[in-house]
């Protein structure tokens, strides 16, 4: 288990940094909905930023009932992560300029003054992640030897952690 909450912190930026999308799921009247949501390049400490519209399910969603969970798995490197914690979506400018790159021309053609631009903040309170870097092969040989002797199999590094 990780030390320290800056430690967590930490360990979390460096999974999720380089895995360009995250499966972002909701409450919708107790049935969980999920959707695919860009990754910022900001650092992460704690607290997960994106934008939205406001004009979408989830930010409906949020407001009736602010818990949700981000997925991230990057199976090149066999790295997975989790974390849940709650939203809030609101307007600042300063925030939406900060984020802001050209990819989000797409969804916004009128650019970043757009007024149905939002901010979709997650603030973590917990996580849990996987982390194996060794190749396909390496845990393959490992599988099949867990197989072969009756031992059980470790795929690698797996921890939760609470922010």
């Amino acid at each position: 288990m990780q030390d320290t909450r800056q430690e967590s912190i930490e360990k979390l930026n460096d999974l999720i940094k380089d895995i360009s999308t995250g499966m972002l799921t909701t409450i919708d009247g107790g049935v969980l909905r999920s959707r695919p949501m860009a990754t910022q390049e900001a650092k992460f400490d704690g607290v997960l930023y994106f934008l939205t519209s406001a004009d979408t399910h989830k930010d409906e969603e949020i407001k009736k009932d602010n818990r949700v969970n981000v997925s991230y798995a990057e199976p090149k490197n066999n790295t997975y992560v989790s974390v849940s914690g709650s939203a809030e979506t609101y307007h600042d400018q300063a925030k939406i300029d900060e984020l802001w790159n050209p990819f989000y021309k797409a969804w916004f053609p009128d650019g970043q003054s757009d007024p149905n631009i939002r901010v979709l903040k997650v603030t973590v309170e917990q996580a849990e992640y996987w982390d194996s870097p060794s190749s396909t092969i390496v845990h393959l040989a490992g599988f099949l030897k867990a197989l072969a002797t009756g031992e059980q199999y470790s795929g690698g590094e797996n921890e939760k952690v609470t922010l």
